[in-house]
């Protein structure tokens, strides 16, 4: 049996149609019932309705201990795939709790269970910082401590921590770091929400575009690599997941190409993006909402971290899909 946590996200819903396809048995945990319908939904969008049906459902929950217990009877290989993705700094707290307690209670359980193998998708946020002498960062550049990371980078830092600490315990694990994680277009409609809210901002007539670069991959290509990594011999030991290096303007250009619709014409330099980010912190504060622009995500906008994938395409022989034309292949589903 294998579990899937995050069954009801981008990244796990995929995993979950993958693993089907490819004749798993396999049992997902969801929080709340409404949004399995999102899963159903993608299911029926690549009109494979027939095999979400074969999906082992499970109400649990990864700070549930108690759940936890029922979900893990039986299960032999673990995905763990669930996390919860803010820049705000309000819910540090929540950030901590879900990314690192969750994974510590998601990896005890393995120990305790006897899980042949665990995956766990981390993100490029969670590797290390350039020195002075580095161009490229890879699975062994240092965390550096002294330098500024957003609350959800530390938070899987930390969850990668306790990843290693089972490590030392005896559990074979993986660990998967992918850059910015792009769907298709018509997928990206039900999971309207993390670089989903891309296409949206594009459609809707974005004016501003950056400079700033980071690296890119397609969730096809992360569900094929952390399956074929689990059915390997390969463990403990954990992998960039990166196509390529782009700059924001050119994955914006070309969204805007497959959507037909005007691309970003304005460049929103740093002083301006972190003009942006304050004023926006002004404005939700006066208005009680939620912050949509940080001094993590202003930041991100302009800054030119370069990844190297050369470690997963060394272990494996991997040839990743191209971001721009998967993008620009709307209707190929």
């Amino acid at each position: 049996m294998v579990l899937v946590t995050g069954g009801t996200g981008l990244v796990g819903a995929h995993l979950l149609l993958h693993l089907i396809e490819n004749g798993e048995n396999v049992r997902a945990i969801y929080r709340n019932s409404n949004n399995i319908q999102k899963t159903k939904s993608l299911f029926e969008l690549y009109k494979k309705a027939f095999l979400f049906e074969k999906i082992n459902w499970i109400e649990a929950d990864i700070l549930d201990v108690p759940s936890l217990e029922i979900a893990f009877a039986d299960v032999n290989y673990v995905y763990h795939c669930a996390a919860l993705i803010s820049f705000d700094s309000k819910d540090e707290d929540a950030l901590r709790k879900t990314n690192i307690e969750g994974t510590a209670n998601m990896v005890n359980f393995s120990i305790a269970k006897g899980v042949k193998k665990f995956c766990f998708v981390s993100s490029i946020a969670a590797l290390g910082d350039l020195a002075a002498h580095e161009t490229y960062i890879t699975e062994e550049t240092d965390w550096n401590p002294e330098k500024p990371h957003s609350d959800y980078a530390i938070s899987k830092y930390g969850a990668e921590m306790e990843v290693w600490r089972a490590v030392q315990e005896g559990l074979d694990v993986i660990i998967l770091n992918p850059g910015v994680i792009l769907a298709k277009i018509p997928t990206a409609k039900i999971y309207n929400e993390g670089s989903g809210q891309l296409y949206t901002k594009v459609a809707d007539g974005l004016s501003f575009y950056t400079l700033g670069n980071t690296g890119f991959i397609t969730v096809d290509d992360v569900v094929r690599i952390a399956s074929e990594l689990m059915k390997s011999d390969i463990k403990n030991e954990r992998f960039t997941l990166i196509a390529d290096n782009i700059v924001f303007r050119d994955i914006l250009n070309t969204i805007a190409e497959a959507l037909k619709v005007k691309k970003p014409s304005i460049h929103a330099t740093p002083l301006i993006m972190n003009l942006l980010w304050i004023a926006e912190g002004i404005f939700s504060t006066l208005f009680f909402q939620k912050r949509r622009m940080t001094k993590a995500t202003a930041k991100a906008s302009y800054s030119k971290n370069l990844y190297s994938n050369e470690k997963i395409k060394t272990a494996l022989g991997t040839v990743f899909l191209d971001v721009h034309q998967y993008i620009k292949d709307v209707s190929k589903i």
